[in-house]
């Protein structure tokens, strides 16, 4: 599903202009990404949490020149569902 897809169905089930609903879901997700970027987590109960987690140092390998190089410590967003949700995927998708 693209956020194309999203916007339609929204747009479709609320019975809202397509404009309105891309305002939206970009205001939404412009949001998480400030918040994200202040070093605030993100939680919405039921559906899980948009959190910051942190990489530790470590050493790496340039294949090309083969030597080793040292990846800093670093931050990565990351998402992490709620227990209902996660159960819901699992009980609902098969396995392929």
């Amino acid at each position: 599903m693209t956020k194309a897809d999203l916007v339609a169905i929204i747009s479709e089930k609320l019975g809202m202009e397509k404009g309105d609903v891309q305002a939206t879901v970009e205001s939404f997700m412009n949001e998480v990404k400030n918040s994200l970027e202040n070093g605030d987590n993100v939680y919405l109960r039921g559906f899980g949490s948009f959190i910051i987690k942190k990489r530790a140092e470590k050493t790496g390998r340039n294949i090309s020149k083969n030597t080793t190089i040292k990846i800093p410590a670093h931050n990565i967003p990351a998402f992490k569902p709620a227990k209902v949700f996660l159960e819901s995927v699992k009980s609902n998708v098969e396995v392929n």
